[in-house]
């Protein structure tokens, strides 16, 4: 096992001061002497250490030293097949315990150090925080060739304190014949830029994307013993996306060292050979793409009006095509059906792209790890991401542009079932809807039924593989016929010229998908703190009422059942487990009192917010206000997590009085 040496000291170092706080050499010199006096022979000078170490067994020493010493590895949820080996990452200084320890000599590995900022002016006058004091922080989140990291929150300042290592394996099984470590020749090939995420979380524990940046990490491949030190200016996003926001200074290097390095002329002509063959093939989509337009406007002048949507902005400012937003993804075995995925993409937060004065909506297609990091985005990251999943599934999805009510553009899901069946996703909502085309031929008096689906006209579809412009007289979805073969109503692009540009490992341009991270949240903890502080804020507001309250924790109790359901309905569609529950309250309410309850869901952990925003229904109000004789009251609380961190917060409030 290769360790940095500054890492394999520091070891050393935290070995040494646990063996010092354990007096382990006193206790040692004690079983040694005892050992000596009861054990050796008169005519015997010497103990062997064999001998010593029996001994040492024999009384548990060796044992607590052990327990003491233990490493602790994380569990990663992904499957086996995929990640045979899981990355190594050292976050935190102040630890004494390595996070994960199962490195492979025999691979190679990439060991990146962040060692500090500057130049974050806009945090130039924020004063330090005082110690336990709450303060907005940032995290750096990393994506390399399938591994994933994050590094510890720093304090936000012109100067953050970034001080982290990430070990990142660059090995993997189809460089060679997966017996050789990968030379310095095969990691030339490997055009994966490691994409890096900036987000900076405030007191409240709302999160912002900071900046978005793909570092080429192969220029360590031609330098001196295989180290190189980098300074990266990370670009603000979207409107921001050509002001500076920041300085990294960042180290690479290469474990084990290499034998042999590059010279930087080999490397710099292989990295410009790259850009010139992904220029000239993005050139070549971009000839297409205008030769396709001028045939969509020929067949009616109307289509200029209509959302077809061939390019899009990732948060850099960078037009890409909009297929190479979405590609298969595998939850392994974070999520186990489709309806479940949408469930997911649901509770991810929804966050229009900020923008500076008026003028409307502000265009902004976040890269899949800059959305998952952040935890929300527009409707159309969550579109994207869905119909990734579900192609993941092995449903064929389509990505639909259009407009809602009032002509507000919008994003959702499509899938096209073998029987013909469509159905559309709402990414935002989790809801589906099946579509039945109203034929505008049929005569008047024949009754349409009217869409449930809040979606008014559709422009094109596209997924990972196929783009189609809709080309019927009318873009109406309610009229619309989802017959995408046939090239009078869909207009498609060439499959080819789409592969081009948005297959994986097509283009240098294009951001490898990251895979799901498993949630860190402890549900059964988060659920009994939020129900904690909601019962003081209860108490609290009633006290301003002058009002006395008592809690009924059997009452509290009985109500989960009724929240699990509600989440199950959300994420199946199918109600279950409310006879039990209405059954159960009922006993529990005595003969001459009412109850009532209040349920409510949330995606945030914040409770004062939830306490706010509950107090804003008068239901609701009524209920935690209540006055009259013998009144009780309860409040459940429970979390469900998802990957990525996310959750479903469901709330329910009740009491229980004399009629």
């Amino acid at each position: 096992m290769s360790l940095p040496p500054e890492k394999a000291s520091e070891l050393k170092q935290l070995i040494h001061q646990q063996l010092s706080k354990m007096d382990v050499h006193g206790r040692i010199r004690e079983i040694l002497a005892e050992t000596i006096r009861e054990e050796l022979a008169p005519d015997q000078q010497q103990l062997s250490t064999e001998d010593l170490i029996k001994a040492l067994r024999r009384r548990g020493i060796i044992d607590d030293v052990m327990k003491e010493l233990n490493f602790v590895t994380d569990n990663v949820d992904q499957e086996i097949p995929h990640s045979p080996k899981q990355p190594v990452c050292f976050t935190d200084k102040q630890s004494t315990l390595l996070k994960k320890t199962n490195i492979d000599p025999t691979r190679r590995y990439l060991y990146l150090q962040v060692l500090g900022g500057k130049a974050f002016l806009e945090h130039l006058q924020e004063p330090e925080p005082l110690p336990g004091q709450i303060c907005s922080t940032f995290t750096l989140c990393l994506h390399f060739r399938n591994q994933r990291f994050r590094s510890k929150p720093v304090p936000c300042a012109c100067e953050p304190d970034f001080h982290d290592g990430f070990l990142l394996e660059v090995h993997r099984e189809n460089l060679g014949d997966g017996t050789r470590m990968a030379d310095s020749t095969t990691m030339l090939s490997i055009s994966d830029p490691i994409h890096m995420v900036l987000i900076k979380t405030d007191i409240f524990g709302e999160t912002t994307l900071v900046a978005s940046y793909f570092l080429e990490w192969r220029s360590v491949l031609g330098s001196e013993n295989g180290v190189t030190n980098l300074t990266v200016e990370l670009m603000g996003v979207g409107t921001e996306s050509k002001v500076s926001v920041g300085i990294l200074n960042i180290k690479l290097e290469m474990y084990p060292s290499l034998s042999q390095t590059l010279s930087q002329e080999v490397v710099n002509t292989q990295l410009a050979l790259e850009r010139q063959k992904t220029a000239e093939k993005e050139r070549l989509f971009l000839v297409y793409a205008k030769q396709w337009w001028r045939e969509y406007l020929q067949i009616r002048p109307s289509h200029n009006s209509r959302l077809v949507k061939i390019f899009a902005q990732d948060e850099n400012g960078i037009n890409r095509p909009v297929c190479s937003y979405v590609k298969p993804l595998r939850a392994g075995r974070l999520l186990d059906t489709p309806r479940q995925a949408a469930r997911f993409v649901n509770v991810l937060g929804y966050e229009r792209a900020p923008v500076i004065g008026g003028g409307g909506k502000q265009e902004q297609w976040c890269t899949l790890l800059a959305f998952l990091c952040r935890n929300k985005g527009d409707c159309e990251d969550h579109a994207n991401l869905l119909c990734s999943l579900l192609l993941g599934y092995g449903l064929e999805a389509f990505v639909c542009v259009g407009t809602k009510a009032k002509g507000v553009p919008h994003a959702w899901v499509m899938t096209c079932g073998t029987d013909g069946t469509i159905t559309f996703w709402e990414s935002l909502t989790g809801h589906r809807y099946i579509h039945k085309s109203n034929n505008p031929d049929e005569p008047p008096v024949a009754e349409q039924p009217k869409p449930l689906y809040p979606y008014r006209t559709i422009g094109c579809v596209f997924n990972h593989q196929m783009f189609l412009g809709n080309c019927q007289p009318s873009d109406s979805v309610e009229t619309c016929v989802f017959d995408l073969n046939d090239e009078s109503k869909w207009k498609p692009m060439s499959e080819e010229a789409i592969k081009s540009v948005c297959a994986p490992g097509a283009t240098t341009s294009l951001p490898p998908f990251p895979p799901l991270c498993a949630s860190t949240i402890d549900a059964s903890v988060t659920s009994n703190e939020i129900e904690m502080q909601l019962r003081l804020l209860v108490s609290e507001h009633r006290k301003d009422l002058g009002l006395t309250t008592v809690w009924e924790d059997q009452l509290s109790y009985l109500l989960s059942p009724a929240l699990a359901s509600y989440e199950f309905e959300r994420t199946t569609s199918i109600s279950a487990g409310n006879e039990e529950f209405q059954d159960a309250i009922r006993r529990a309410v005595p003969d001459g009192h009412t109850f009532k309850g209040f349920p409510i869901h949330f995606v945030y952990r914040n409770a004062r917010r939830a306490f706010a925003t509950c107090l804003r229904s008068p239901f609701c109000e009524e209920i935690i206000c209540c006055r009259g004789d013998q009144v009780r009251l309860a409040v459940r609380v429970r979390v469900f997590t998802y990957p990525e961190s996310a959750c479903a917060v469901w709330i329910m409030f009740a009491c229980e009085c004399v009629s």
